[in-house]
């Protein structure tokens, strides 16, 4: 699969998904998001069942605001509507695939269950 842009409305829509997202902020001038950018296209090129999406923190700024983004490159990963993944600084190939392997051998469920039990005990906190 190659990489997509993605714009405030695109990333939304893809984060909403039931899929995995995997994120590339980056800006143009920024030497080591271009050192990134081989790495990234190539992992997705191996990857057709991930979805990976670069934003333009230049163009993009609300958005990069909006999800805190404090340096660039920064990587996020998304799985099942949940972040699983956010880390400023490009990755090596190796990286990149191990972190790659890791989210896909999630058990969602329980994440997705982990997620329901400390939202609730939260509700209990504040009653």
């Amino acid at each position: 699969m190659s990489v997509v842009e993605m714009n405030k409305d695109s990333f939304q829509e893809a984060v909403k998904g039931d899929g995995t997202v995997i994120v590339d902020f980056w800006a143009p001038w920024c030497g080591p998001c271009r050192g990134f950018a081989p790495v990234f296209e190539k992992a997705a090129e191996g990857h057709p069942d991930v979805t990976f999406a670069k934003v333009n923190t230049d163009v993009e700024q609300e958005l990069a605001g909006a999800l805190n983004i404090r340096s660039i490159p920064t990587l996020m990963v998304f799985r099942e509507q949940v972040l699983l993944f956010s880390q400023p600084g490009a990755l090596s190939p190796g990286q990149l695939e191990e972190l790659l392997t890791k989210v896909k051998a999630l058990d969602m469920e329980k994440v997705h269950q982990e997620i329901a039990t400390a939202q609730a005990q939260a509700g209990e906190q504040q009653a």
